[in-house]
């Protein structure tokens, strides 16, 4: 469940970045497109489309616990389509890429990609599902403790001035 909401969390991330309006400027060269789709791959944050992706393919499958009569053409229907959203997803990717490519000079993409090329980059991408787990359990606690604490700190600041909050 977590791991789910991290996820979603993630994506909805990521799916923000890409809906942003992109700053005016020219088309990137072909190695700056190279070096964002890299940071974009290398960061980890493509693994939000294999996410979103995998479920609607296990969705589809389950259908064969009801019906198993159609289980083998299921399977030959999943086997075809997977290549078919490999390259939906390649298309995420690109669109990605053209977000940082946008927002980023190829110098700096340069600076994250030799970052995620090296031991603590690696480290990093293959720590960060565990982490964001982690941070939506604990903003999770936190936002419940954070408005008990706003409602009794107004409660008692109210009653100083003579009025009482429910």
């Amino acid at each position: 469940m977590i791991r789910t909401a991290s996820r979603l969390a993630a994506t909805s991330v990521a799916l923000f970045m890409l809906a942003s309006p992109a700053f005016a400027q020219a088309q990137p060269s072909a190695s700056h497109m190279a070096l964002a789709r890299e940071v974009a791959i290398s960061s980890g944050m493509t693994r939000s489309f294999d996410a979103m992706v995998e479920p609607f393919l296990e969705q589809l499958q389950q259908m064969n616990v009801t019906r198993p009569e159609i289980k083998q053409d299921l399977d030959q229907v999943v086997a075809q389509i997977r290549p078919e959203l490999d390259k939906e997803k390649l298309k995420m990717v690109d669109n990605a890429a053209r977000a940082f490519a946008s927002r980023m000079t190829e110098a700096e993409l340069k600076t994250i990609s030799d970052f995620y090329k090296s031991p603590a980059g690696k480290k990093y991408v293959e720590t960060q599902p565990g982490i964001l787990d982690d941070v939506v359990r604990d903003l999770a606690t936190w936002t419940q403790q954070t408005a008990q604490f706003v409602m009794s700190r107004a409660r008692e600041e109210m009653g100083k001035r003579g009025h009482q909050l429910q």
